[in-house]
């Protein structure tokens, strides 16, 4: 069983984490932190194997946080849980080592992932003592981005391709609508594609929510 940390100030959206990691039954939350410097503290006494960690937290934030862990030799996966979409943000947690960046709100598929993504490595470093290509390619950016060989009926690979392209291409969230617009494609069409190449990991989605109107499903190509 892997044992979480959750680090998160806001009550609701640490108990949606909660709720979502112990639904994946290879995962428990062994506590909840809402802020830095309490979980710092925490982790000097406890073995834990994953972190999930919010950025904008009270006396401690997560990139703070990230920073104290790293000089103190602490090398545990964090994955990231927040509402910033600041590119700066993303660039200084990747360099500390986080192993994925989720925007709220995210949808439970996506959080998921994380966790699974996560698990694969855990399980193959730690059931081998040896590991050859193959499995390297697994984790690092050879996993999940290319195109596979054999598509789900109705689908085809000239029009898969022309999509992921452009959001390979294309570093910026684009709703379906956008990206049906300027490949000149259906947006029904899009949309499929979209929802497909995101269950292959190839996309994340991230729901935004203006201040009129319904939210919208906004993608982005997983580096």
């Amino acid at each position: 069983m892997i044992k979480v940390l959750i680090i998160e100030d806001d009550p609701m959206v640490a108990e949606i984490n909660k709720i979502y990691t112990e639904k994946n039954k290879n995962f428990e939350v062994y506590k909840i932190c809402n802020n830095g410097a309490d979980a710092l503290t925490l982790l000097s006494k406890t073995k834990i194997d994953l972190i999930i960690l919010d950025v904008f937290m009270p006396k401690m934030n997560g990139i703070e946080f990230l920073k104290k862990i790293r000089e103190k030799g602490i090398l545990l996966d964090v994955i990231i849980v927040t509402s910033s979409h600041d590119a700066d943000k993303l660039d200084t947690v990747l360099k500390f080592g986080a192993i994925d960046y989720l925007i709220k709100p995210f949808k439970y598929e996506r959080f998921n992932s994380a966790l699974e993504n996560f698990l694969n490595k855990h399980t193959l470093l730690n059931k081998n003592k040896e590991i050859n290509q193959c499995d390297i390619d697994k984790l690092t950016k050879f996993k999940g981005k290319t195109l596979p060989v054999n598509l789900p009926k109705g689908f085809h690979k000239i029009t898969l391709s022309r999509i992921s392209t452009f959001m390979k291409n294309n570093n910026y969230y684009f709703t379906s609508e956008e990206v049906a617009t300027k490949l000149n494609l259906s947006k029904v069409t899009t949309r499929k594609y979209l929802n497909y190449m995101e269950e292959i990991n190839l996309i994340s989605s991230n729901i935004k929510y203006g201040t009129i109107g319904r939210p919208t499903t906004e993608y982005l190509w997983n580096r």
